[in-house]
Order: structure tokens, then C-alpha cells, then sequence
């Protein structure tokens, strides 16, 4: 008979704050992963899962197939986590492979991780997180980044991504799909995009231009044009413009287009009306060019949005 292997070890960060649902989920889904690997004589050896929780001891030694950050449900971890993030830099050191879900991408930038490299998390945390760490490619339209030695995840469900993107790498694809069939998780096409809400930014301090915003979010199925938002604001169209970039990162057509697809959005889920209708109704004479913005914005189609979201009809 074969010599029995040593187990890989995947070790999960349960730092304060962490999503216990989360930590328990990636535990289960691992273990049913090994087992049924073994049950299928995959040669490669099984997985033991570590929740690791900093304050009860000495961290696990020896070597890691994967280090989990996991998501928290009390928002962005605080500074001060140094300790941590300098053990997560020496684990990726050794080569083990780092990765994170949600607001534990902190974490990871924290440790020097991300400079320079595109990640993601929960798109609420985006502007916390650009703000604290600029220096990382931020892309929170994608639920999972896998660079190579580096995977993040997006938001707080995306625990399951990210387990299915780790037992492809530490099983392949056909215990992957093993497990997402066992716990009907969908293995993939999903987008955080498809989820996050235009939150616009109100809290800048140009109260000129925060009056222009309310107009748009009041007018907003109508035509509105510059020099109409110019005035509502008392400043010339150049002033204007240069101010309103500045504080809500869009320009006045960008910033428009999100509110009405944020409305077409709720149309959508919650009417039967056609999308030609629902394009009239949030400011697109043409459902054509409607159309070519709701995907370019989200990534789906009015109709594929409806039939993944629209509640109307249901019963």
C-alpha cells in the first residue's frame, strides 16, 4: 500500500471581527472536498483546516498550502493590525499562497501585499479602502482577483468563490464541481457589479455642487443640460465641471447615467413594464442606447437583469 500522505494545511485568519458563517463555510466545504477526493483515489494529498485565532497562540508552523483572511461583519479592519499583516508578508514569503474576501483585502494591503497589483473587495469598503491604500489597482466590479500568488474576493458571501477558485487549484476542476453540485453554489459568472448601488458621494464639503447633485437625483429622468447645472451650481461650465469631478469622481454625464441605470434597476425588478418602457421612463428616448449603458455599467443586459433579479410576476 502507498505511504499515507501529509496533509496540506490551509490555515483561516479568525482575526477580531471575522464572519464566523464564513470561516465554518470555507472549514466545510474543504473537508468535503478532501473527502471526496480520497473517495475518488486522488493521489493528491488531503486538506487540514486551521482557524487560527491570534490571541489564543502561537501561530501554525510548517508549511501552508493557503492562508484565508476572511470577511468581517464590523467593516474595514483597523490600523494598527501590524503583527498580523507582517506574519501574512512572511507566509507569502515562503510561498504560500494569500487570499481574502471582502474586508480582509485590508489586511492584505496592510501587509504589503496588493502595491501595485489589482484586487478587489466589497464595493461598500471601495472608497475606505482607495483612500487608505492608493497604491493598489482597486476593481470592485469583479467578485474575485486571482493574481497568480494573490487571490481576493469581494463581498461577504463571496467566502464561496473563493473556496470553489482554492479546491480547483488544490483538486482540479472536477472535484470543483463536485462541490459546487453538492452545495448548490453557483461555480462561476458572477460579478460583484451585479449586486453593488451607485451610493453618491454627498459628503465632500462643496455645497455648490451637492445642489447640483440633488437636482440631477430630482430630474434625473429628464434632459438636463450643462449649462443648466453650471447655473444651479452659480459657476461657469469650466469651474463647474472641474469641481464636479472633483468631488464625485464622475463627470455630470457618468454621474447621470448611474442614477437613471439605479432606477432602471429598481423598474426592472420590481414592474412588468418592457424595456423600451423602462427606458422612457428613466430618460432614454432610444432603449438601443439604454441598453448599451445598463451593460456597460453592470455588465448584463435589461433582460438577463430582470430575469436574475425581477421579482414581479412571482408567486
Amino acid at each position: 500500500m502507498p505511504a499515507r500522505q501529509r496533509p496540506r494545511r490551509v490555515v483561516i485568519l479568525v482575526y477580531p471581527g471575522a464572519q464566523l458563517s464564513a470561516v465554518y463555510g470555507l472549514t466545510d466545504m474543504f473537508t468535503v472536498a478532501s473527502r471526496l477526493a480520497a473517495e475518488g483515489a486522488d493521489a493528491r494529498a488531503p486538506l487540514e483546516v486551521v482557524a487560527w485565532r491570534p490571541e489564543e497562540g502561537r501561530p501554525p508552523t510548517g508549511p501552508l498550502a493557503a492562508v484565508i483572511v476572511p470577511p468581517s461583519l464590523a467593516g474595514s479592519p483597523r490600523e494598527g493590525t501590524g503583527p498580523l499583516a507582517a506574519w501574512l508578508a512572511a507566509r507569502h514569503g515562503e510561498g504560500t499562497l494569500v487570499c481574502s474576501v471582502c474586508a480582509g483585502t485590508f489586511l492584505l494591503a496592510e501587509a504589503g501585499l496588493l502595491a501595485d497589483r489589482v484586487a478587489t473587495t466589497h464595493w461598500a469598503l471601495a472608497g475606505a479602502f482607495a483612500a487608505r491604500f492608493p497604491e493598489v489597482a482597486l476593481a470592485t466590479d469583479r467578485l474575485l482577483v486571482d493574481d497568480g500568488d494573490v487571490i481576493t474576493a469581494g463581498g461577504l458571501m463571496a467566502w464561496t468563490d473563493l473556496g470553489l477558485k482554492l479546491i480547483e487549484r488544490l483538486f482540479g476542476p472536477a472535484i470543483m464541481l463536485a462541490i459546487a453540485r453538492y452545495f448548490l453554489v453557483d461555480p462561476g459568472g458572477r460579478e460583484q457589479r451585479f449586486y453593488s448601488v451607485f451610493a453618491p458621494a454627498l459628503g465632500h464639503g462643496d455645497a455648490a455642487i451637492r445642489k447640483v447633485q440633488r437636482l440631477l437625483q430630482a430630474k434625473s429622468g429628464g434632459p438636463i443640460a450643462l449649462p443648466a447645472m453650471a447655473a444651479c451650481a452659480g459657476l461657469g461650465e469650466r469651474t463647474f465641471l472641474r469641481r464636479f469631478v472633483k468631488a464625485t469622481g464622475l463627470r455630470p454625464a457618468q454621474y447621470l447615467q448611474h442614477l437613471r441605470v439605479g432606477k432602471a434597476r429598481d423598474l426592472l425588478e420590481r414592474s412588468d413594464l418592457s424595456i423600451a418602457e423602462v427606458a422612457w421612463k428613466v430618460g432614454y428616448g432610444d432603449p438601443g442606447a439604454f441598453r448599451k449603458i445598463f451593460n456597460r455599467i453592470l455588465g448584463l443586459s435589461p433582460g438577463a437583469y430582470r430575469r436574475r433579479f425581477g421579482v414581479a410576476g412571482r408567486g
